[in-house]
């Protein structure tokens, strides 16, 4: 089971925008779409570029240097030219007084054997 950390505040992160935050040394991108909050590797699979600078569209994100979109729950690519899934992190909303916290698994989920997670 993995530990959480801790990455920000959801008023830091708004609907419709994404965060790039570090967990162990990772990159990670925030992502607040109407669906929830979602954390996905801010690596794209196709291009060493941040996803965290691309676009959010309903609960995908799209990589800003050639246009391929992640499903935000899987990191499965949705379009070319990816074809590569990128790793997902499972997220928690924490409530503290009168804030709501975001804070990140540490480890990824795990792949199925299909995949998908």
């Amino acid at each position: 089971m993995s530990d959480f950390l801790r990455v920000a505040s959801v008023s830091d992160v708004p609907v419709g925008a994404s965060l790039k935050v570090v967990v162990n040394e990772r990159d990670i991108a925030v992502v607040h779409c109407a669906d929830g909050v979602f954390a996905i590797s801010d690596i794209c699979s196709h291009a060493d570029v941040s996803l965290s600078e691309g676009e959010v569209i309903d609960c995908t994100i799209e990589c800003w240097l050639h246009g391929s979109q992640f499903n935000l729950r899987t990191g499965e690519p949705l379009s070319p030219p990816a074809i590569f899934a990128v790793p997902t992190f499972e997220v928690r909303l924490v409530t503290e007084s009168d804030q709501v916290f975001i804070e990140v698994a540490t480890e990824p989920k795990p792949v199925s054997t299909d995949g998908k997670q």
